[in-house]
């Protein structure tokens, strides 16, 4: 994080909800929103990875499934009974298993699999987060979606690029629904990203990472801590007039035409 990051405090009295946040971009972004002085709550279903990072930056770890309706419920009840609000919902829990293919190899459960943890948890987290905020008058959600979502991907995952279409349509009816009430809602759609997900993926398939780095102009995949400034930038003030929108940050795959060499 620059010096700059480091002393921009634009969520100072906020209190954020983070879904997936013991490891990847859900843990650079508890890191991100405390440093910006958040009240972070921390939701995983590890509890070994969830509660290193709550310890870590100083907030409240709650062991949820993010499929199941009770669990969530009980992951917003807990952030606003500890700290009285819920100002930030940032849903971005998900899953890209290696039986999720192309779809005439993908089995039916692997399907229900991927859109139970992509986008029925988005749903929940939603429906949970929005009669809090309702009631402060006031709450920005950010939901993880995909570039997927908005181009298609260049190697077949039909469950995960499915479910991120859906999360990208979600919030943008929200975010329209909810606006004149203070609730902004918008898609955060990333490139792909230096995520042990991803490492451990491509690892196993190094032709397959070589088809996607080769359709990004920047020349690398992004790393996990510029997607959670882009989603400190989302859940702050300085992104009042943005909601109902697909967020890129792609290093420019959705722009390009063709690949720089």
């Amino acid at each position: 994080m620059t010096e700059t990051a480091a002393v921009c405090r634009r969520l100072v009295g906020r209190t954020a909800v983070i879904t997936g946040a013991g490891s990847g971009i859900g843990l650079a972004t508890a890191r991100r929103f405390a440093s910006e002085g958040a009240r972070v709550v921390c939701g995983d279903i590890d509890e070994s990875s969830g509660k290193a990072a709550a310890d870590e930056v100083g907030g409240l770890f709650v062991k949820v499934d993010v499929t199941d309706p009770e669990q969530v419920e009980g992951l917003f009840k807990a952030a606003y009974d500890t700290y009285g609000s819920v100002d930030i919902a940032f849903n971005n829990a998900g899953i890209s298993p290696p039986d999720d293919d192309s779809i005439l190899t993908t089995g039916l459960e692997a399907w229900k699999r991927v859109q139970d943890v992509n986008l029925t948890s988005v749903y929940l987290c939603c429906k949970a987060a929005l009669p809090y905020m309702r009631r402060q008058g006031r709450g920005s959600i950010i939901n993880t979606a995909s570039f997927v979502a908005v181009m298609g991907a260049a190697t077949s995952q039909i469950s995960y690029t499915a479910s991120k279409g859906g999360v990208l349509a979600m919030s943008r009816e929200l975010g329209v629904q909810f606006a004149r009430e203070g609730i902004r809602v918008n898609a955060l759609c990333p490139g792909p990203v230096n995520t042990p997900l991803l490492q451990e993926l491509f690892a196993k398939d190094p032709e397959r990472a070589a088809r996607r780095l080769v359709h990004i102009p920047l020349g690398r995949f992004a790393e996990a801590d510029e997607i959670a400034a882009a989603v400190a930038f989302l859940a702050s003030d300085d992104s009042s007039f943005i909601t109902g929108s697909q967020f890129l940050v792609d290093g420019g795959i959705a722009g390009a035409y063709v690949t720089p060499l």
